[in-house]
This record gives C-alpha cells, sequence and structure tokens, in this order.
C-alpha cells in the first residue's frame, strides 16, 4: 500500500506498519517490557530517514514547508554518528567558524556524508554569518 501524507497523518495512528527502528522493530515492538528485558537499545529510539521522509511529506501537504524541509534535512543526518552532528551544530554557533571550516563542512555533508539539502543549509548559513559579521572574528571578511 502506497502512503498518502493527507490521510495517513499520524502515522504511529493510522498507518503503523510504516514506523519502524533503525534495527527493523515495528512500532508495536517498543514496549515498557522489552526495555526491561534489554531488547531495545538507545538506537531503536530514534527515527528512520524513511519516516522522516514521510514526515517531511505530511507536513508539505499541511503547506508547512518550513517544517518539512527541516525534516528532511533530518532525514538525511538520521544515519550520520551523534557525534558528527555535534560537531556540526557546534561549528554553526556564532562566532566559533571560520568561512573555510564552514565550506568544508557543507562540502564534506554533500560529498561524504550523503546530505545535499543540509550543505545547502551550511552554505546559507556561512552567507548570513558572513553579512552579519558571525563568522569567528578573525575571518569576517573573508567571503
Amino acid at each position: 500500500m502506497d502512503f498518502d501524507p493527507a490521510s495517513d497523518y499520524p502515522l504511529g495512528t493510522r498507518r503503523p506498519d510504516l514506523v519502524t527502528t533503525p534495527s527493523g522493530l515495528g512500532l508495536g515492538e517498543l514496549t515498557l517490557h522489552a526495555v526491561r528485558a534489554g531488547l531495545i537499545g538507545p538506537e531503536d529510539l530514534r527515527a528512520t530517514p524513511e519516516t522522516l521522509r514521510r514526515q517531511s511529506a505530511v507536513a508539505l501537504d499541511a503547506g508547512r514547508t518550513q517544517l518539512a524541509d527541516n525534516l528532511a534535512r533530518a532525514a538525511e543526518l538520521a544515519s550520520v554518528p551523534s557525534e558528527t552532528i555535534l560537531e556540526i551544530y557546534t561549528a554553526l554557533r556564532p562566532h566559533r567558524s571560520t568561512a573555510e571550516e564552514l565550506a568544508v563542512w557543507a562540502e564534506r555533508l554533500e560529498a561524504e556524508l550523503g546530505a545535499p539539502l543540509s550543505a545547502a543549509f551550511v552554505r546559507e548559513a556561512l552567507e548570513a554569518y558572513a553579512e552579519r559579521g558571525l563568522l569567528r572574528a578573525d575571518d569576517r571578511a573573508a567571503v
């Protein structure tokens, strides 16, 4: 059966068959008993890229384009290690990175991590930071 953003929302209620964990557990298998029995680990509490893409489609169908864009980027990053996400987050804080450092992150997101939407976001941030003087102090005029 195909996914319909309008009629299948909310996924957990109307289409629980489409919601799985990264290890393949179904939504119905996520129980307190399973947690207590050690059958569910922290990795099972993460959203999958496919679920995030479906949620993005729901948001887009509802006309919530910014939320849809955020969820699409989240889908790209769902498989990226948490440590890397934290590094990117830190690099995007005002006055933390040079233009070159942000450009390197954008390239890495696109080429190495398969996240072109997130790479475009970092490039947009780089431009905005340069315009607003939010790059690291020793590099504000570099862009």
